[in-house]
């Protein structure tokens, strides 16, 4: 599961992009109990997700001509030159140039040659999400998209990712692990293929959760939707599919306990 200790590759901060930035963290407050603290004036509007005082996420007002609210993962890199210039070669594009984000770290913004998007911070005076993998904080990310395998050689690639597969309910699922150390210990997410009936490939987020029916309740109090209700995963625990009332999609995770 995700730590703090980034190396080349770890998701490193998440953010969410929305269309009402005041709705979203009255949503996310009332279903996660985060706190909004906003970065400035000279921020656009942008701030940070906060619980118990630690940054777990951030939240800004849509940049992009015509996006949708979503979140975005972001990966480590101590080089996002080479990163950005793996991705081109790759065969997948660059959304946002590489930019100096007022000395915090470098940021650039990517998407892969199956359409999905994501992000890369280098690390300056901010290294990353200050918590994960408690309650209410990011501890997986799953990429969905048409092709896995392909999916696997670009982002390998691109970070040096592993994968090893593993048989879930009617598909083969990918977990995924740094290019660093024991497998295991360096997954922090997985693969998947589309499902039927979904055409958009994307990163999806999982946070912790105490209990998943609870959260599902608050969701559905706040105006969000439920796309899968919770469900046991074996070996892996409960899980639900979420979106909020401005349509970003999230996961929620009770962990099954650890074996032994």
């Amino acid at each position: 599961m995700l730590g703090t200790d980034f190396r080349t590759g770890s998701p490193n901060w998440i953010d969410l992009g929305s269309p009402d930035t005041a709705a979203s963290a009255a949503f996310y407050g009332a279903v996660f109990g985060w706190d909004f603290v906003s970065a400035g004036p000279e921020a656009g509007g942008y701030g940070f997700f906060r619980k118990g005082g630690r940054t777990v996420g951030a939240l800004g007002p849509l940049m992009e001509e015509g996006a949708q609210s979503a979140w975005m993962t972001y990966f480590a890199s101590d080089d996002i030159q080479e990163t950005a210039r793996k991705v081109a070669a790759g065969g997948g594009s660059v959304r946002v140039e590489p930019m100096d984000v007022m000395g915090e770290g470098w940021m650039g913004q990517f998407t892969d040659p199956q359409g999905a998007q994501f992000a890369v911070w280098q690390p300056g005076k901010t290294k990353g999400l200050e918590t994960a993998s408690e309650d209410d904080t990011l501890v997986w990310v799953e990429l969905h998209v048409e092709d896995p395998v392909k999916a696997i050689g670009f982002y390998g690639g691109v970070f040096g990712w592993r994968s090893q597969e593993m048989e879930a309910p009617g598909m083969t699922y990918r977990v995924l692990s740094i290019a660093e150390g024991d497998l295991e210990d360096g997954s922090f997410g997985g693969v998947a293929p589309l499902q039927e009936g979904h055409r958009d490939a994307r990163w999806v987020p999982y946070f912790a959760v105490a209990d998943t029916d609870v959260v599902e309740a608050s969701v559905t109090k706040g105006g969000g939707s439920v796309l899968m209700p919770s469900a046991d995963v074996p070996d892996v625990g409960r899980i639900a599919w979420l979106a909020d009332p401005a349509g970003a999609v999230f996961a929620v995770l009770k962990p099954s306990p650890p074996q032994g």
